[in-house]
C-alpha cells in the first residue's frame, strides 16, 4: 500500500510550479487528487474546479467531496518594487492571491476536513516574511498574514483534529520566479543560499507531502523553513 492510498487531497495551484510537483509526488503515491485553478494540471488525474484565485470563490466548490484529507493553497506572487512605486492596489492583489484564496478554500473544505479527524492543511508563506528584503514589502505583508492565519487556524481547529501548517520557502526554481533566474541572476541567486542553489519544485514539494502524511500527526501551528538555510544562517 502506498503512501496516501484512500486519502483525498485538494490542492489549489497545481498547474505549475510547486503545486505541479506536488500533485504528481501524491499521485504517484496513490492519492486521490481534487485541483483548482485556471487549467487542469498537466498529467494529472483529479477532479477539476475551474478558479482564478484572483477573484472570490463564490460556489466554486459546491461539490466537493464529503471527506478530505488534506487541502494545500499554493498560489502565490511575486510583486518586487520599490516601496514609493507600490500602490493600494498591489496590495490588495497580493492578499487576494495568497490570502483571501485561501481563506475562500478553507471555508469550503471545512466541513469536510472535519471528517476524517487527523486532516492537514498546508498554506505557503517566503522567506520574507522572517527575514527583511528589500522590495518585498506588499509580498511581505501578504505572506505574513498567511503565517498569522495558519497558527489561528492550528489554534481553532486543533478539537477537530485538523493541523494546520505554512512552509515558508526561499526562492524557487518556478515558472513565478522565472525573470529572476535569467542568466547572471541565478548564479547571484545560488550564492546569496548558504547551501549554494535556489530550491526546486521537488524540494518544496516533499515538506509539503510530509506534512499531509500520517507521519506528520503531532505537527500543528507551525511556519516551516524549506529555504536553503537563508533564513537563519550567515
Amino acid at each position: 500500500m502506498t503512501l496516501f492510498s484512500g486519502k483525498t487531497i485538494l490542492i489549489i495551484g497545481a498547474s505549475s510550479g510547486i503545486g505541479h510537483a506536488l500533485a504528481l509526488h501524491l499521485q504517484e503515491q496513490g492519492a486521490t487528487l481534487i485541483t483548482a485553478g485556471r487549467r487542469q494540471p498537466e498529467g494529472v488525474q483529479s477532479q477539476h474546479f475551474t478558479w482564478d484565485v484572483s477573484q472570490p470563490a463564490g460556489d466554486t466548490f459546491a461539490t466537493l467531496p464529503d471527506t478530505l484529507h488534506g487541502l494545500v493553497y499554493c498560489p502565490g506572487t511575486i510583486n518586487l518594487k520599490p516601496f514609493q512605486r507600490l500602490q493600494p492596489d498591489d496590495y490588495q492583489t497580493d492578499l487576494q492571491i495568497n490570502v483571501l484564496g485561501a481563506v475562500d478554500a478553507i471555508k469550503a473544505a471545512f466541513t469536510a476536513l472535519k471528517k476524517p479527524k487527523n486532516a492537514s492543511v498546508v498554506l505557503f508563506s517566503t522567506v520574507a516574511a522572517k527575514v527583511g528584503m528589500g522590495l518585498h514589502s506588499s509580498v511581505s505583508v501578504a505572506k505574513s498574514a498567511v503565517e498569522g492565519l495558519a497558527k489561528s487556524l492550528a489554534s481553532e481547529f486543533a478539537p477537530y483534529q485538523i493541523r494546520v501548517n505554512a512552509l515558508a520557502p526561499s526562492l524557487t526554481d518556478t515558472p513565478l520566479a522565472v525573470n529572476l533566474l535569467e542568466g547572471e541572476r541565478r548564479d547571484a541567486a545560488n550564492k546569496r543560499h548558504p547551501l549554494g542553489r535556489v530550491g526546486q519544485p521537488e524540494d518544496i514539494a516533499a515538506m509539503a507531502a510530509f506534512l499531509l502524511s500520517d507521519q506528520a500527526t503531532w505537527i500543528t501551528g507551525q511556519v516551516i523553513g524549506v529555504d536553503g538555510g537563508m533564513g537563519t544562517l550567515k
